[in-house]
């Protein structure tokens, strides 16, 4: 984001009744630039790293809960070297698997959906029709249907002239069968949203942004600021708390959405200039933005799961795999481990390859147990390096006990 401060000190975690983490991190004057814009002061230079390592910190942060842990965040790396799987991509967006473990990426500014195989063969499934790329907005997210072997269906999210839609292909080879399911789903130069997934309930969710208009997400008859829940026809699936697409609300920026085992939905979200946040997301729940950024403790408000400085995080893609969630972070460059428990609760977190790879955006659990993660430094908000962007593959290693 164009307004990323380093003011926030603190790493937290947990929820309402539960004890906090709280990890000190160093202050960083400035902002970093992070595909994940809305705040109001100037950027630093593109590509540069604030902060420190996650592993460091520096006096004590304000805890963002009931308990003060330890000082400093793990950084060991645990799952060994992540592999280059592909090189050359171009601000690859969002991954989602089709059933025999080839993948479908987007790539935000060209309109490009490619299939990727898990040996690296890069082929063009299409190029989506009605992108217009700019700012934050483009081809965004991607979605396979969990009955695709019967309908085949894939659904992107993109950026149109006129809004953010939703919309339904028949993929088989080739695209075919286009129909726009979501339309008037709000667009702006930044806080597009764009995530989207199949929950384990079998309906699609989508995250949506709310466009820098900040009172857009406590508005539960707008589309932005929110994470919508429909059938695969794009109607309010049933259940749905306001009787409309609207899962959950006050939200600023949803990047990711994942779910575990037991069914428990996560989301990361871009903060404003102190936090960024996982969220437990819960049905009809008030996420509280823009009256509260972090932890509030107001009833009325969920409070987020975990929380960072945003120098260390603007967390996009979001997976599940092995017991944990795997964030990839923007301006932190880096891959965020986070155990969390059968209830749903959040253990220590480990940074793996801080600064190592540049800006990391998508992260997706392959059907063999890796996880595939995407650069973003071909973006306009990092340095590109040799062969970028690229997929890596990183063997997902189960987190500590």
């Amino acid at each position: 984001m164009t307004d990323r401060h380093g003011a926030g000190t603190a790493l937290s975690m947990g929820r309402l009744s539960a004890a906090l983490l709280a990890v000190a991190l160093p202050v960083v004057a400035g902002c970093g630039q992070g595909g994940e814009a809305g705040r109001t002061p100037p950027p630093l230079p593109a590509a540069s790293t604030p902060g420190g390592s996650g592993g460091s910190g520096a006096g004590t942060g304000a805890a963002t809960g009931t308990e003060t842990g330890p000082d400093g965040a793990a950084t060991a790396d645990a799952t060994g070297r992540p592999r280059t799987l592909v090189r050359g991509l171009s601000v690859p967006w969002a991954i989602a698997f089709l059933p025999g473990g080839d993948a479908l990426v987007t790539e935000r500014e060209s309109a490009r959906l490619l299939r990727i195989t898990p040996t690296g063969r890069v082929r063009e499934a299409g190029v989506i029709e009605g992108v217009s790329a700019s700012g934050e907005g483009g081809l965004l997210g991607v979605a396979v249907s969990p009955r695709y072997a019967t309908d085949h269906h894939v659904f992107v999210y993109l950026t149109s002239g006129d809004d953010n839609r939703i919309v339904r292909y028949r993929y088989d080879g080739r695209l075919s069968e286009r129909r726009v399911i979501v339309t008037g789903i709000p667009k702006g130069a930044i806080h597009n949203g764009g995530r989207l997934a199949f929950g384990p309930d079998g309906y699609l969710y989508a995250s949506t942004g709310e466009t820098g208009e900040r009172g857009m997400a406590q508005d539960r008859n707008a589309l932005g600021g929110k994470i919508l829940r429909m059938t695969p026809d794009g109607r309010p699936a049933p259940g749905n708390p306001f009787g409309t697409l609207v899962w959950s609300y006050g939200h600023r920026n949803v990047q990711g959405l994942a779910w575990d085992e037991r069914g428990h939905m996560y989301a990361t979200e871009f903060g404003q200039n102190t936090y960024d946040e996982i969220n437990l997301v819960e049905k009809g729940r008030n996420y509280g933005w823009p009256e509260v950024e972090g932890v509030g403790g107001r009833p009325e408000y969920a409070d987020p799961l975990l929380t960072w400085s945003t120098d260390q995080a603007s967390p996009s893609g979001l997976a599940y795999a092995r017991g944990a969630l795997w964030a990839a972070a923007l301006r932190g460059e880096r891959l965020w481990r986070v155990p969390v428990d059968g209830s749903g609760r959040a253990g220590r977190p480990t940074a793996l390859y801080d600064g190592e790879y540049g800006r990391l955006r998508a992260v997706a659990a392959a059907p063999d147990g890796t996880l595939w993660v995407s650069t973003s430094n071909r973006d306009g908000r990092g340095s590109p390096r040799d062969g970028d962007d690229r997929i890596l593959v990183v063997a997902a290693a189960a987190p500590p006990s």
